[in-house]
């Protein structure tokens, strides 16, 4: 057996699952999962016993007692199998492909420690970047310890705080002086960081512990230098550290630390430095509110010029540049209505993203204001920032961005827990900005009229951003799948899947490597995470190809032979292909309770699914395995599907809401 995962058990109930789940995601492979009862008191033991009993490679070892997650890594250790251990605690979350990854490492280096690249999370569901592999004299570093060589260096965790310090530095010292020390830089293992309830957010004298750790260390290294230099920076975050170090103890800690620097010292350089800093922020917040009212005055003139009968005004997705509905609006108005001057709204984040030659304003200057005031056109497909003033002259067109299959606007206030803070006021004054609001079937016009009460026009008129899919040659097709380096004969996958409003990172519910995999080198897999989570799914793979920042999910749904998705509403816009649609709801349950649906997309009904269903990941396997996902039976429900979706698609929407919105004076 290659590795054994070693992981303590001890008022950690909240995360077991997801921390136990996420080794036994990882597939098949030499491995076994060790999960050792510190006395657990909280449910966890019931956890992991409910694990073990349906999964032959989970072990639970129960301690008589509370002792510690030294003592109980030791004795995970003890039991251990495989030529490997490593050490996660019970809220660790060991990252999709990772044992994979190790063992692929594994094989080609034997070495006695591999340091693991690692990320965190905090309670919000923040994750702070990857942290470096680089520095291996660092507690927090994930590693992997060959155990022939913990057994033969006698290497253990002592009891109480602190209790890895000795053996990881120890280890790492080790392997470096004898030139076999590796590092795996590839984020691994995700470490929670609680808001409450643990050693680390628990601040007090108890941290003093980690004096005598070092000071043990010191003395069986022979003051090594590095050691030194390790203890000064992990003495120095403990003492910054409020989880751990209370203002009252910072005196006595640094004098028992003797780090280098008097401490009345130090706490005036803090206090300075905080003093500076929170100087600067207020300046900051000053300069803010100054050119905020400067801004606002000079707005209040430009509402007195008169509108510009050729200025429009483009945004799409809360201002992330050109994209969707208003960008095949500005593409096709260039070509028919030439006199209408287009100009975007983007933020500063996202000004890297204009193609050039495309004229934008930063949301907020000068010219922003002044183009919001004295545009007579205005298309986007979420909202403009700053709250305008819509003036009258002014023609509001909400191209929106998909179909509805999740409840939107006021239908949300049936599902309170999940819309942050929405003001739903502002939701109806902000409808009542728009003149006409465009649609791609008349689920959506219903929908539409219901949700977003006022007095606009409904244009049902297709979304001009699935023109494409009508107009396109092979040719075009063919450049780019040469430019995204996808061989002409591979089958390719587009996985897509939505957002959740209780996650704000990307967490696939596929093991996409497995997926590549199971399914061999003829397909490719291209993963298009939700814009809200970035530019990037953080994925890589031979046949797993991360487009999330790929400037056109048109063009990916071009290139690909199907797509798999959740609940995306991706999947009503890819309907107009006439291509196999895979809906893969591993939480649909979950999903519709939390968020609440318009149609049961699992129910089979004609119209309501648009294809082949998988509720979990080996049934989406089998859906390839035997072809079910392009059989009769799923063309047929895709047709039913395009058809109630897709009947005002046919590749001129463009064109027709062109001449609606700029031309319909002139015609």
């Amino acid at each position: 057996m290659l590795l054994s995962v070693v992981v303590p058990v001890h008022r950690v109930q909240g995360y077991l699952r997801a921390s136990l789940e996420s080794v036994l995601g990882q597939g098949p492979g030499e491995w076994e999962l060790l999960v050792v009862d510190d006395g657990a008191r909280d449910g966890g033991a019931e956890i992991a016993a409910e694990i073990a009993a349906r999964d032959p490679r989970v072990r639970v070892l129960t301690l008589a007692e509370h002792r510690g997650a030294g003592p109980a890594r030791n004795a995970g250790a003890a039991e251990a199998r495989g030529r490997y251990l490593l050490f996660l605690d019970g809220d660790d979350l060991l990252r999709p492909g990772a044992l994979e990854a190790i063992t692929g490492r594994l094989a080609v280096s034997e070495p006695d420690v591999l340091l693991l690249g690692h990320d965190r999370i905090d309670w919000w569901g923040d994750v702070s970047s990857p942290v470096s592999v680089a520095e291996g004299f660092a507690t927090a570093v994930p590693r992997l310890f060959r155990r022939a060589f913990w057994t033969e260096h006698g290497l253990h965790f002592t009891d109480g705080h602190y209790e890895d310090v000795l053996p990881v530095h120890r280890a790492t010292l080790l392997a470096s002086d004898a030139g076999t020390l590796d590092t795996l830089d590839r984020i691994c293992v995700r470490h929670s960081i609680r808001r409450s309830g643990t050693f680390a957010t628990t601040p007090g004298r108890h941290h003093f512990a980690i004096l005598d750790a070092y000071e043990r260390l010191l003395a069986e290294t022979g003051h090594d230098p590095r050691i030194r230099a390790a203890r000064t920076r992990h003495l120095r975050a403990v003492l910054a550290d409020p989880g751990r170090t209370a203002p009252e103890d910072r005196a006595a800690f640094h004098r028992a630390a003797a780090l280098p620097g008097n401490y009345a010292v130090h706490r005036t350089r803090e206090a300075a430095r905080t003093g500076r800093t929170r100087t600067r922020a207020v300046l900051r917040r000053r300069r803010k509110t100054l050119r905020a009212r400067v801004m606002r005055a000079a707005y209040r003139t430009d509402l007195l010029r008169p509108l510009d009968p050729g200025l429009a005004v483009y945004g799409s997705y809360w201002n992330r540049g050109v994209a969707c509905n208003p960008a095949a609006i500005h593409a096709k108005a260039l070509e028919l209505a030439p006199h209408i001057r287009g100009v975007w709204a983007v933020s500063s984040r996202h000004r890297d993203r204009m193609p050039p030659g495309i004229p934008y304003v930063i949301e907020g200057s000068r010219a922003y204001w002044r183009a919001m005031a004295t545009a007579t056109y205005l298309i986007n497909n979420s909202s403009f920032p700053g709250g305008f003033t819509k003036r009258p002259g002014q023609r509001y067109l909400q191209t929106h961005h998909g179909t509805p299959l999740k409840t939107m606007g006021l239908d949300q206030r049936a599902y309170p827990a999940l819309t942050n803070g929405i003001s739903f006021e502002k939701i109806v004054a902000h409808a009542d900005q728009w003149d006409f609001s465009l649609s791609a079937n008349p689920h959506t016009t219903e929908i539409w009229d219901r949700v977003y009460p006022s007095g606009y026009e409904h244009l049902n008129l297709g979304y001009p951003r699935n023109d494409i899919f009508f107009t396109a040659t092979p040719e075009q097709t063919a450049a780019i799948r040469q430019r995204l380096s996808l061989a002409p004969d591979r089958t390719v996958l587009l996985y897509a899947p939505t957002h959740r409003d209780y996650r704000k990172g990307f967490v696939p519910h596929l093991d996409l490597e497995r997926l590549a995999r199971e399914l061999g080198p003829d397909y490719v897999v291209l993963v298009r995470a939700h814009y809200f989570y970035g530019r990037s799914a953080q994925l890589d793979g031979a046949r797993v190809v991360d487009v999330t920042g790929y400037p056109s999910v048109e063009e990916l749904c071009l290139v690909s032979d199907a797509l798999i998705t959740d609940y995306s509403s991706l999947m009503f816009d890819y309907a107009c292909l006439d291509r196999p649609i895979i809906s893969h709801a591993p939480d649909w349950a979950a999903y519709r309770a939390s968020r609440g649906t318009y149609f049961d997309l699992l129910s089979g009904r004609p119209g309501d699914t648009p294809g082949a269903v998988a509720t979990d990941e080996d049934e989406l396997l089998e859906l390839f395995r035997t072809g079910e996902w392009r059989s009769a039976r799923t063309a047929e429900l895709r047709a039913a599907f395009r058809e109630r979706f897709c009947p005002y698609d046919d590749g001129h929407a463009a064109e027709r809401v062109v001449r609606r919105l700029f031309l319909s004076d002139r015609e």
